[in-house]
């Protein structure tokens, strides 16, 4: 109530200052406005009169502009009308009959003002300046009363900026301003982290993570995942601690520009990543990333799952990933290539042999591996043949794509095969339709099983009697096309393209989420629950978010992760560093017998672990705890043996 009653009093100065300042006339503004929803300056003339609180009228005082428009009295003496018009101590007198509705009340806009009410601001609206709300951005009717001493309103006891600040209009206006500012200053992330009930040791762990990258969700995602499932062995050896908080430190993080120029000369610049998250085992692997959602955080959760997975593997390796938040679509091949080798021409300072290599992954296909590589080659003045990519004689590999969609499918059959149940007539939803989704739909149908979706960045494919050689290889020209699948439904209109959703409502057996990170929610977890699934394996890095994954595990469906799927496309990418091996001379039969023994091997290990840690394989969540601990252990060991480094 008393700062009320200090803006009063300070409005009330500046009414008496105002009227006895000197000085040059301002904007004309739009101030007060009666039975007119948006009026607009008249026609009638603008007629200067003194102000009637001044005998004197210095030379030099601002005047107000009223507009007139028949004649009045001043000072109770007749005007003539005009022309006859008489000037009186240089006063002009108006009409004697004046109207007393007026559209308009016109006044100038002091700068005394603008310190005054700071809320208030003068911009032109339809070529008339006005008088705006800095919170709620509001003119005219919104704000009716004058914002210097109400002069002419209609309630004289309360002054304009208490008004105001009362309205409804400017209430609201201000509520949203202050939870704006309010999300803006907390430390909390803009998606809040759901964490998991843990212990106090491991939620020590987590809690020191949070506190230094508190905005990195999807590391801290991924973290809090690993630290749920090795609990068990930190309660069991307390010195593991300190190996997880120095292993969930990154090595190495590289953050650096990408300028680019595109066809028609213009200059563009994208930012480029790459962490090396250990190097433990070995020199870092992991693949290169290019799209729009690309970050620090990403890299980072991309870089500890490869780190995981390739501690799994039989050969040994350190965990790396990268890549940039650059948009291949719409851009030209030369648009391409010159962006891939402005990216290498920074990237190559850090990778060798000995050091790190990369791969690929989502937006960096055979193309974009052929431009690095050759860019690599280029600066570093030698051939190096262990970046994956589709040429033979530079990347060692015919069957490398294949590798990792097969692998998937594989461990598919163990998991079903441990449940007593096999591929063969189950319906299996699948997301994504990229070079692995497609590997695993051609896969799935070797298998006699009967996959129904596929998906891209607009919607699903869905084809109730199933997908088979003929519409596989369809779906497959389309992609090689770079179209969207309802190209599909031209050969095919009995299936169906669903806009703006994923196929995981739709009934199934098996699930495969092949498209991105946290594509899986909450709403489609339950989705996939109601549609009869029960089984699921996870093709991309992290597909569930954590709400996701309770709703799965309470539900008893059995989810096989990314780390312990990839075993196939990870030894493959292994087995290439190998000079001993010649892939070229192996046949079809030898590769896939070659990708069931390492995800067999896989499985093994894992279920291993977690049964020494109490973790009953009747447990739907079994294989995701296994493959955390035994990668773990197997870094925990490396990382004890080298001491602290």
């Amino acid at each position: 109530m008393s700062s009320a009653m200090d803006e009063m009093n300070l409005l009330g100065q500046a009414q008496r200052q105002h009227r006895m300042t000197v000085r040059g006339i301002g904007q004309e503004i739009d101030l007060e406005i009666d039975q007119c929803e948006d009026p607009s300056f008249s026609d009638a003339a603008l007629v200067a009169v003194n102000s009637p609180q001044d005998p004197v009228v210095p030379a030099d005082h601002k005047n107000f502009l009223i507009p007139c428009s028949q004649p009045a009295a001043v000072d109770g003496q007749p005007q003539p009308t005009p022309p006859q018009r008489e000037e009186h101590e240089g006063i002009l007198r108006l009409p004697a009959h004046s109207k007393k509705k007026k559209k308009k009340v016109v006044k100038k806009w002091r700068e005394e003002w603008a310190d005054t009410y700071k809320w208030a601001y003068v911009a032109v609206h339809d070529n008339t300046s006005r008088i705006f709300c800095t919170v709620c951005k509001g003119f005219g009717r919104k704000h009716r009363r004058n914002p210097y001493g109400n002069e002419g309103s209609r309630n004289m006891q309360m002054s304009a900026l208490e008004e105001h600040n009362n309205s409804l209009l400017h209430k609201e206006a201000l509520r949203l301003q202050s939870a704006s500012k309010e999300k803006v200053q907390s430390p909390e992330i803009e998606r809040p982290v759901y964490v998991k009930a843990l212990s106090k040791t491991a939620a020590s762990v987590l809690e020191s993570v949070l506190k230094k990258d508190p905005h990195e969700a999807e590391f801290i995602q991924s973290i809090q995942e690993v630290v749920h499932s090795i609990e068990p062995v930190l309660v069991k050896n307390s010195q593991y601690v300190q190996i997880l908080e120095r292993l969930l430190e990154p090595e190495r993080c590289f953050i650096f520009r990408v300028p680019w120029v595109d066809d028609r000369g213009e200059t563009h610049v994208n930012r480029g990543f790459r962490v090396q998250f250990s190097q433990a085992l070995g020199p870092c692997r992991g693949g290169l990333r290019f799209h729009p959602s690309m970050n620090l955080s990403v890299a980072k959760f991309l870089a500890f799952e490869q780190t995981l997975k390739n501690a799994l593997s039989l050969y040994k390796l350190g965990g790396a990933a990268g890549g940039s938040d650059f948009d291949a679509k719409g851009k030209s091949e030369s648009e391409v290539m010159r962006f891939c080798q402005s990216f290498m021409d920074e990237l190559h300072r850090y990778l060798g042999p000995d050091q790190d290599l990369p791969a690929e992954d989502v937006g960096v296909g055979p193309r974009e591996m052929g431009y690095l590589f050759g860019q690599y080659r280029r600066l570093s003045g030698h051939f190096q043949g262990n970046f994956t990519g589709p040429k033979i004689f530079w990347s060692g590999s015919s069957f490398r794509t294949e590798a990792t969609g097969y692998g998937l499918v594989f461990c598919a059959r163990v998991v079903l095969a441990d449940m007593n149940k096999e591929l063969k007539g189950l319906r299996c939803a699948i997301s994504g339709s990229g070079k692995i989704a497609l590997h695993v739909l051609e896969k799935l149908l070797s298998c006699e099983a009967i996959p129904v979706t596929v998906s891209d960045s607009k919607g699903y494919l869905l084809d109730g009697d199933g997908f088979d050689y003929v519409k596989y290889s369809l779906i497959r020209n389309i992609k090689a096309q770079r179209k969207s699948l309802k190209e599909y439904l031209k050969t095919f209109p009995r299936a169906k393209y669903i806009d703006d959703a994923k196929p995981w409502g739709e009934q199934c057996d098996v699930a495969f989420p092949c498209a991105s990170q946290n594509e899986i929610d909450q709403g489609e977890a339950l989705a996939i629950v109601t549609s009869g699934c029960r089984v699921l394996i996870e093709c991309s890095n992290m597909p569930c978010t954590a709400q996701a994954v309770d709703i799965l595990r309470k539900a008893k469906v059995h989810v096989a992760p990314a780390k312990a799927t990839a075993a196939g496309g990870v030894a493959v990418g292994e087995l290439e560093l190998n000079s001993e091996f010649s892939l070229m001379q192996w046949s079809v039969e030898d590769f896939e017998n070659k990708i069931q023994d390492a995800v067999k091997q896989t499985y093994d290990r894992s279920m291993k672990a977690a049964h020494d840690y109490g973790i009953m394989k009747e447990n739907p969540e079994s294989l995701v705890h296994g493959a955390n601990i035994s990668a773990f252990l197997s870094i925990a060991q490396a990382m004890t043996d080298q001491g602290c480094v």
